[in-house]
């Protein structure tokens, strides 16, 4: 997930809001690929065209082009509950690896950041399982009708554990995801030869993708056995179209090689690859536009199309100041139209 400066500007409300559209509105315009990746991790895509093209070509046809948004309502519920408990457990973190001089490490800092994205996703598992479900289901004959049939459902046919099948993987999967993100720090100054608080707003934003692209291609093999994991149940048509019989986690490592090689770890690859441009990219640019509207009602800049200050408004002050300051001197103003006897 993307992070940004905070901006003293803005309240919690309207960076929530702010953050909450930008992510559901990637989430949403990026969903086909997401779909076009659970589908080949699970081993529903078989054959010839197993491509992201291929793979939303077939089920468009199949179930009608509403099925490539399956379970997309799902992920954005999701997100912010998720992000609410990743925020709350990141300042946790923090605080607890900041030394007594209130210095912290960059390894501690990503550390942070994984075990808090770990605690988040744990906390909200159920719905990340529900949303794998209702993605390998036919829509034409879907086995849940939604979150809430899906929960109660699951529950009592497979028992409350059945919610968290998988859940190891995330634990396991911080591990590279944290060395990935490591890599990719300790090499920014050498990549773009410069100090890193000189880079411009592109130069981040490839690097939030560069990042994002690393991280996820090592911690990949974790996320295909985690899929299968949610997906496989013996009340679903074909176990869930998961393409291997398998025990336990580690079983299913060991089938997976062992029926696909070492590569079938990574089937699916290239859909999630080709989703982090288009995420991250539609995720800032509507993160930055709302932010300018909430600035512009704050009365900081001119116009919601630009970031042009308006004169004589002192930037530094927080949004309830600036409305007090305006207050008075609007009061000021009635005071010295009053007429006097």
């Amino acid at each position: 997930m993307a992070t940004w400066r905070r901006d003293g500007r803005l309240t919690g409300g309207q960076r929530l809001l702010c953050a909450g559209l930008a992510g559901v509105l990637s989430l949403s315009l990026t969903a086909p690929l997401e779909l076009a990746t659970v589908l080949a991790q699970v081993g529903v895509v078989r054959g010839l065209g197993r491509g992201p093209w291929a793979t939303g070509h077939r089920v468009w046809r199949a179930e009608g082009p509403r099925a490539l948004w399956k379970g997309n309502a799902v992920a954005c519920l999701r997100l912010f509950p998720c992000s609410a408990v990743q925020l709350a457990a990141y300042r946790k973190f923090v605080v607890l690896f900041t030394d007594d001089l209130g210095h912290i490490s960059q390894w501690s800092s990503i550390m942070a950041g994984s075990l808090a994205g770990m605690v988040s996703t744990v906390v909200t598992y159920p719905t990340d399982l529900i949303k794998t479900r209702l993605i390998v289901q036919n829509m034409l004959e879907p086995s849940y009708r939604g979150l809430l049939h899906a929960f109660s459902t699951i529950y009592q046919q497979e028992g409350f554990l059945a919610l968290y099948r998988g859940v190891s993987l995330t634990v396991v999967g911080a591990l590279p995801f944290s060395a990935g993100s490591l890599l990719v720090y300790m090499n920014l100054e050498k990549i773009w030869n410069g100090p890193r608080d000189q880079f411009s707003l592109p130069q981040n934003f490839a690097n939030v993708c560069l990042a994002a692209a690393v991280t996820q291609t090592l911690s990949f093999p974790f996320d295909t056995v985690k899929r299968k994991m949610q997906a496989q149940s013996p009340y679903l048509p074909h176990s869930g179209g998961v393409d291997v019989h398998f025990s336990g986690a580690v079983d299913c490592f060991r089938q997976i090689v062992k029926a696909q090689g070492v590569l079938g770890l990574w089937n699916g690859l290239t859909a999630n690859l080709l989703k982090i441009v288009p995420y991250f990219g539609i995720m800032f640019s509507t993160f930055e536009f709302c932010k300018r509207i909430c600035l512009y009602q704050n009365g900081y800049i001119l116009s919601p199309l630009s970031y042009k200050l308006t004169p004589g408004v002192d930037q530094s002050l927080q949004p309830q100041e600036l409305r007090e300051l305006k207050r008075f001197f609007k009061m000021r103003k009635l005071k010295s139209k009053k007429p006097t006897l």
